[in-house]
C-alpha cells in the first residue's frame, strides 16, 4: 500500500466535470495498492494518516495531526503510484493490484477513515478524474506500508 499525502488548504475531485468530493483544510490522499497487500494493514495505514503530525502549531512547527485540527480528507484511488519506470519510457504497472481487488481495499480505507468522525470525501474508483488542490506548505509525504 502506498499513499501520497498532501497537506492542502483545499482540494476537489471531478468526474465528467461534476464535483464528486471537495474539502477545505486537510489531507488529499492518493491511494495505491499492490498485488500482495493484505486487508489487515488498512487500519494501521489509516491510523498513520490520521495521526501524522504535519500541521503547524502556534510556533509554526509541524506538531499537529489531522485529528488535532479536525481537518478533512479527500481520498482518490491512484494505481499509478506503483508505476515501474526502470525499463524503457512507458511505465509498467505489473505490481499494481487488479482493479476488482483494489476497489475493495479502497472502499475499506474510506470506511476506516470515516470511523474517525471527520469529513471524508472520495473520487470514483476507476474513473477518469480531475484533481485540483492547493498544497499548503507545500507538504507532500509518501507513506508506504513496507516502510512504516
Amino acid at each position: 500500500m502506498r499513499f501520497l499525502i498532501q497537506r492542502v488548504s483545499r482540494a476537489e475531485v471531478r468526474v465528467d466535470g461534476l464535483t464528486k468530493g471537495k474539502i477545505g483544510a486537510g489531507l488529499l490522499i492518493l491511494c495505491g495498492f499492490k498485488k500482495d497487500d493484505r486487508m489487515e494493514i488498512v487500519p494501521k495505514m489509516v491510523e498513520k494518516c490520521l495521526n501524522l503530525r504535519i500541521f503547524e502549531d502556534e510556533q509554526e512547527k509541524m506538531n499537529l495531526s489531522l485529528l488535532d485540527i479536525s481537518g478533512a480528507i479527500l481520498a482518490v484511488s491512484q494505481f499509478t503510484l506503483y508505476a515501474d519506470c526502470r525499463r524503457g519510457r512507458r511505465p509498467g504497472f505489473d505490481d499494481s493490484m487488479p482493479p476488482d481487488e483494489a476497489s475493495r481495499f479502497y472502499q475499506l480505507f474510506i470506511e476506516e477513515l470515516k470511523k474517525a468522525g471527520l469529513q471524508v470525501e472520495s473520487g470514483i474508483f476507476g474513473a477518469k478524474m480531475e484533481v485540483e488542490l492547493i498544497n499548503a506548505g507545500p507538504v507532500t509525504i509518501i507513506l508506504d506500508d513496507e516502510k512504516t
